[in-house]
């Protein structure tokens, strides 16, 4: 990989190397490794469906790189635990659940939302997530005689679906599943 960035400049090239192997023909039974590396490069003006270049393959090992950190746990039984429980005709103090999370010490990577509606108030907890996993939430709604936490069901939490919301906390959609 050469460069620093893929938006200034003249960007980044990614060298790719593939490796295969087949045999020669259907009744040879020597087999034949192939090895072929090309060129990408990402930059403001690289061209969408542009075909990459031919090169020479680097000498060397193939860089590896770690796996990604695994995201933060959501703190399920804390915040099931610290809410507040509003008895039945009693009045809920939005700033009260704002407090309670604030005492959660949430990892930087969870992203924290309160909405309140209607003498309630929804919370969600999330983790950013890759694109193509299920959605890493917890949703909390807090109301005079209830308070719960819950995680939706996995196929809820696929992209698109759109269930890991604090609107979703508020009033839960049934799953279209």
């Amino acid at each position: 990989m050469t460069g620093t960035s893929t938006h200034d400049g003249n960007g980044i090239d990614v060298v790719v190397r593939t490796s295969g192997s087949a045999y020669k023909g259907w009744l040879d039974p020597e087999e034949v490794a192939v090895r072929r590396c090309f060129a990408v490069r990402v930059s403001p003006k690289s061209e969408w469906r542009e075909d990459p270049r031919d090169v020479n393959c680097p000498d060397g090992p193939p860089l590896t790189f770690a796996p990604p950190p695994e995201p933060p746990r959501l703190p399920y039984e804390d915040l099931r635990a610290k809410l507040p429980r509003v008895p039945e005709g009693g009045r809920l103090d939005e700033a009260e659940v704002r407090r309670t999370l604030a005492t959660l010490d949430l990892h930087p990577a969870i992203r924290a939302e309160v909405k309140a509606d209607g003498g309630r108030v929804g919370v969600l907890l999330s983790v950013k997530g890759n694109g193509f996993d299920a959605q890493d939430c917890l949703l909390a709604r807090v109301g005079p005689g209830a308070t719960e936490v819950w995680v939706p069901p996995r196929i809820q939490r696929m992209p698109g679906e759109g269930v890991c919301t604090v609107g979703n906390a508020l009033d839960p959609k049934p799953s279209p599943h």
